[in-house]
This record gives structure tokens, C-alpha cells and sequence, in this order.
């Protein structure tokens, strides 16, 4: 049951800043935009307003994280992923909580959400240790193909209102895990 003191205690928890390099701060301008109940139209939390400078150094942030986290093992990688997993299951009830008072979705369907967004976190970090890749003949048969698996770099991915956690999930979790690259060699 979601009283108003819980309610506002989770709220109060809320981070309402921009995350880059791994803390909250305030937006380059200090702009700030509310956050409503579509139910009651009342204002939730009041959270940082990015700028395009603010984008930029996010996507800086992450270019310069990109050598350390290519070169963390997939072990480690699979062993973060599934933190997050037992994370998202540990708090259900809170992100629960937070989709609906933010979007209207019915408690129930928000639970039903939290887990299965949450499973995308589990499978990708099971498939983390699997990354392999490949030595074959090439096709024409004048040589060899290597295949090796490495991490691409920052991505831009934009999610849907109605499940915004799970389609986070989706697409955070296959990231990292590297994608491959291809090498040809010559015949011999």
C-alpha cells in the first residue's frame, strides 16, 4: 500500500539531477522542469532540465570511460549486469512505485514491468561470459576471417513513455557485451 508518507519519503529519494561521469549535478543553465501525478496533476519533484552542453558532456564522459570498460573482463562486465538485475528485484516495489505515480500505469502492471525489465539485466549478464568469437575460411576461399568482439562506444538510445524501464533494460544491457570486429587474412 502506497500511504502518502511513503510516498513521500521515496520521492525525497529521488535523484532529480543529471548523471555524467558517475554523479548527479545540476544542469548547465540550473533549469529545472516538475514532474506531475497525471492522476492528480500534482507535482511530484522538480528535476535538472539537460542542455545540449549538458549532452555533450555526457557523451564525453563516456567516450573517455570507453578504453577502461574495453578492457574490463567480461566476467567483471557480467557480474555488474547481474548487481543491477538483483538491484531492480530488490527494489521493485520503489521503481513500481515511481513508473506509476510518473505515467498512470496501474501498480500491478508496474510491478509486471520492474521484472521483466529487470530479466533483460539477468540475461545479458549470463551472456556476457559467452562472447566468443570466430577464425573461418573466408567465403571465396583466398583467405581467413577473424572475428574478435569489442565494445563500440557510446550509443543514443531513446525509449518508449509506456514501458520506459523495460525498453531502458533492453537496450542498456546488450551494450556490454562488445560487438564484433572483423579481420581478413591472406590464404596460407
Amino acid at each position: 500500500m502506497a500511504t502518502e508518507q511513503r510516498v513521500r519519503d521515496l520521492l525525497d529519494r529521488v535523484p532529480t539531477g543529471i548523471f555524467v561521469s558517475g554523479t548527479f549535478r545540476d544542469s548547465g543553465s540550473g533549469a529545472t522542469f516538475p514532474v506531475h501525478d497525471p492522476a492528480t496533476e500534482e507535482m511530484l519533484v522538480e528535476v535538472a532540465d539537460a542542455t545540449p552542453e549538458d549532452g555533450v558532456a555526457a557523451l564525453d564522459a563516456a567516450v573517455a570511460a570507453g578504453p577502461a570498460w574495453a578492457a574490463t573482463p567480461a566476467r567483471q562486465r557480467a557480474e555488474i549486469l547481474r548487481a543491477a538485475y538483483e538491484g531492480l528485484i530488490a527494489r521493485t516495489e520503489d521503481f513500481a512505485l515511481l513508473m506509476t505515480l510518473e505515467m498512470g500505469k496501474a501498480l500491478p502492471e508496474s510491478v509486471n514491468e520492474v521484472k521483466y525489465g529487470a530479466e533483460f539485466f539477468r540475461w545479458f549478464s549470463e551472456e556476457a561470459v559467452r562472447i566468443a568469437g570466430r577464425y573461418t575460411p573466408a567465403p571465396a576461399g583466398t583467405g581467413r576471417i577473424l572475428v574478435s568482439k569489442a565494445p563500440v562506444g557510446p550509443c543514443l538510445a531513446i525509449t518508449p513513455w509506456n514501458f520506459p524501464l523495460a525498453m531502458g533494460t533492453r537496450k542498456i544491457g546488450p551494450r556490454s557485451p562488445p560487438a564484433p570486429r572483423c579481420w581478413s587474412s591472406p590464404p596460407g
